[in-house]
């Protein structure tokens, strides 16, 4: 029997041992790579931060969360220009705002398998959409609802614009507040009162009349002009009262529009484009043509009513040239929708 030399025992262990452990510097290379591969990455679309940790767990405490709500987004190139529905939003006429539009039936905390709100308000709370239906019965027995408006006109170049206010608002809420008075009365009391003129200039704007229209210069073209008045410095879609002194559009002043513009989207930051005086004649004079299912298709710019999209959130956008996009719900039979606007620089 041949015995290995103990030479030849030792160079055959030292070299299993060196390949062994060679192996395992390889082994635990990977898995560090690997791992810092993981912590590294940055995230993408597919699996975003949090995805696989324990950052987004539902071990995690509910007062460890919060959400962010924003007014603009993509670095202040999209604006959301739509209020936010709250308990204390403004309604039509109402002392107390909204109120509650929004329950809980089916929530996780009392056994159900899921959360599953229900809301309840009308289709003309916040920022909204009017459809020709909304004081036109024989079009709201027709069915022009909301689902017929166009969104080629809701969609596109946009015109935001600032209507001239006096900048004394105090005096003029004095004015105002007269024996309780709003439009046209209040007009002769200040001509009685032999009150300065730049209060009387003031009243005048208070409306949109076709001389502070000509003033704005709009020019042919433009198809979508938002207006933001006196309404929005004095926040009226952040107080729950109904306010009546709002500024709206008078019927000549919405006649001249029709008359001497190409408009066909008119936006207004409170609850009504037309003033609480004028109101049905206003709204008459805007929504009274109709796209209809007509042969000759020639004529049908020339029957398109004017969409009006009420309550916008103006507050801190600088005038200009935008891009708006108006999305209403697909409400059938509905003469009025809440709407999501944006604009987009």
């Amino acid at each position: 029997m041949l015995i290995p030399s103990a030479t030849k025992y030792s160079s055959y262990f030292t070299l299993k041992s060196f390949t062994m452990g060679r192996m395992t510097l390889l082994l635990c290379a990977h898995i560090l790579t690997f791992a810092v591969l993981s912590f590294a990455s940055p995230p993408n679309d597919a699996y975003p931060s949090g995805y696989g940790d324990d950052s987004g767990s539902c071990r995690r405490s509910a007062d460890d969360l919060l959400p962010l709500r924003r007014e603009v987004y993509d670095d202040g190139r999209i604006f959301d220009i739509s209020h936010r529905y709250r308990e204390d939003l403004p309604s039509w006429e109402s002392a107390e705002g909204l109120g509650q539009f929004l329950w809980l039936p089916a929530s996780m905390k009392n056994g159900s398998l899921a959360n599953n709100s229900e809301m309840k308000l009308p289709t003309h709370t916040g920022t909204h959409v009017d459809a020709p239906g909304h004081v036109f019965d024989h079009y709201f027995d027709a069915g022009f609802d909301v689902d017929t408006l166009d969104l080629g006109v809701l969609n596109g170049p946009a015109l935001l614009v600032d209507v001239p206010r006096d900048k004394n608002i105090t005096d003029l809420m004095v004015l105002l507040q007269l024996q309780g008075e709003m439009f046209p009365k209040v007009m002769d009391y200040a001509v009685q009162l032999m009150l300065p003129s730049r209060l009387l200039k003031c009243i005048d704007i208070l409306c949109y009349c076709p001389e502070v229209m000509k003033s704005l210069n709009i020019p042919r073209g433009v198809r979508r002009v938002l207006f933001r008045t006196l309404n929005t410095d004095r926040g009226l879609m952040w107080k729950k009262e109904f306010d009546t002194s709002y500024v709206g559009f008078m019927k000549d002043g919405a006649k001249w529009l029709v008359e001497n513009t190409d408009i066909k989207l008119v936006g207004v930051d409170y609850l009504s484009v037309a003033a609480f005086d004028d109101l049905i004649p206003a709204h008459l004079v805007f929504l009274e043509g109709r796209i209809t299912n007509i042969i000759n298709t020639n004529n049908a710019e020339m029957l398109q009513e004017i969409i009006l999209v009420e309550g916008l959130k103006l507050d801190d956008v600088q005038t200009g040239i935008y891009s708006v996009h108006c999305l209403p719900l697909r409400l059938l039979g509905a003469e009025g929708s809440p709407i999501r606007c944006i604009l987009i620089k």
